[in-house]
């Protein structure tokens, strides 16, 4: 019996999604736990290899960013295009992965550092270049993924 995939996104004001979590608790939250685990031990390593210290560019940080969003604009159009039906793929990979990975939180504390150390135009900055480097990264990651799943399904290629 093939499942319905499970979205994590679930909107607890819509009976259907609210059932849906109760049906798959602990599939889904082991997922993301697992998950979650491993995105926040590759920042960690991506934070050692590129240190920085309060009141710079966090390099580490915005790098982790974009690349994490980069990933997540590719992993959404091969759900969408070529594993809709894998359940646990979305929770763990999109939630936990990339969840644990990302750290647009600690971006925040890198801005208010930045702020601290009276370099309030590089703080502003820093903040632009994350959001629109992030917002350009997902879509690149989804347009750049379609467009070469279609071309493949196009040239016979499944």
């Amino acid at each position: 019996m093939v499942q319905d995939p499970v979205d994590p996104d679930i909107s607890l004001a819509v009976p259907a999604q609210r059932r849906e979590l109760r049906e798959h608790p602990a599939a889904v939250l082991a997922a993301i736990s697992l998950g979650g685990a491993c995105g926040a031990l590759a920042r960690y390593r991506v934070g050692e290899l590129l240190p920085h210290h309060g009141g710079q560019w966090a390099w580490s940080t915005w790098l982790i960013n974009v690349s994490g969003c980069l990933c997540i604009g590719v992993l959404m159009a091969l759900i969408d295009h070529r594993w809709p039906r894998q359940r646990l793929l979305r929770p763990f990979a999109g939630v936990g992965v990339l969840g644990g990975y990302t750290t647009f939180s600690t971006a925040a504390v890198d801005v208010v550092q930045l702020i601290g150390a009276h370099r309030p135009g590089p703080a502003l900055l820093y903040l632009a270049a994350t959001a629109l480097a992030a917002l350009v990264a997902v879509t690149l990651g989804s347009v750049a993924t379609t467009a070469a799943l279609t071309r493949g399904r196009k040239g016979g290629v499944s």
